[in-house]
């Protein structure tokens, strides 16, 4: 059996508050370690029918990136749901709402910088 390993090295300031988000794995053809300024990885425990997750950014995501990440993230887990069930109709609904949250993010935005 093959195996593959994903680090993730996170550096903590003083108040253990992410600074830097690093990862690299096995398979990868990247010689050094990919930089990241946030990460989101969800595991899930049949035993206890639970998701553990883990979310970190770094001091330096900017809310208008952190809102492209989830935007990002939504439309990909709306791939991934399509892949593992066929339920068109739901993921139509996901990307729906992606696309919806984005939309509504970009308008406070703007209400925000105009006061």
């Amino acid at each position: 059996m093959q195996q593959s390993t994903i680090t993730i090295d996170v550096a903590l300031d003083a108040n253990r508050v992410p600074e830097q988000i690093s990862w690299k794995a096995t398979d990868s053809s990247a010689d050094n370690g990919r930089i990241a300024k946030a990460v989101m990885i969800s595991f899930w425990d049949g035993a206890d029918k639970a998701a553990l997750r883990m979310d970190l950014w770094t001091k330096e995501m900017m809310v208008d990136e952190m809102a492209d990440f989830y935007f990002q993230t939504f439309m990909t887990m709306a791939d991934s749901f399509e892949r593992a069930t066929h339920q068109k109709e739901l993921v139509d609904e996901m990307k729906k709402f992606a696309k919806d949250f984005q939309k509504k993010f970009h308008e406070i935005q703007l209400k925000e910088n105009k006061l």
